[in-house]
């Protein structure tokens, strides 16, 4: 099956995130993976990944920021099991004065595949009021940092064309 989505090595080449073995604990009646911890995880990942560009996970309490979802496409590529060693990688693709455009992806590195594909845009939001409010400008700078240095990846990601930046 040819997805069309980057290659398992190209995405390998970003930094790992969330990296971990699939717990006993996060199988379904199916024996693989629950969605609800594909979500989970890649958002773990992105989180993680949203340390290098100023933005701790203790936002809301330390500086009264955070980041809030706004939306999510999803697509699953293969199949997880019990065991499987995994690792979340990300690409951002554009910014807005308020949002980000990013692809999560959730590497099965054990058999070296690309698992699931999650497509988000998140808003900066001003906890106080609990509005979307502007980047910061120490974060401005550095997520526009990030975009323009991996604008230059020889891929392109696969985007579901169902969400943008406003």
């Amino acid at each position: 099956m040819t997805t069309g989505h980057p290659t398992y090595d190209e995405l390998a080449e970003l930094p790992a995130y969330a990296a971990q073995a699939v717990p006993a604990a996060f199988e379904d009646i199916n024996g693989h993976l629950n969605i609800r911890h594909y979500v989970g995880i890649a958002s773990e990942g992105l989180d993680e990944a949203l340390v290098d560009v100023g933005i701790p996970q203790n936002w809301p309490t330390v500086a009264g920021q955070g980041v809030f979802s706004a939306e999510h496409h999803m697509t699953y590529l293969s199949e997880l099991r019990t065991g499987d060693r995994i690792s979340v990688r990300v690409r951002l693709l554009g910014r807005s004065a308020r949002a980000v455009h990013a692809v999560v992806y959730l590497l099965d590195d054990s058999h070296r595949k690309v698992s699931y594909v999650m497509e988000e845009v998140f808003l900066h939001i001003d906890m106080a009021s609990r509005r979307t409010a502007e980047w910061p400008d120490d974060v401005a700078a550095a997520l526009d940092k990030l975009i323009a240095e991996e604008s230059h990846l020889p891929w392109q990601p696969v985007l579901s064309g169902s969400m943008s930046l406003r």
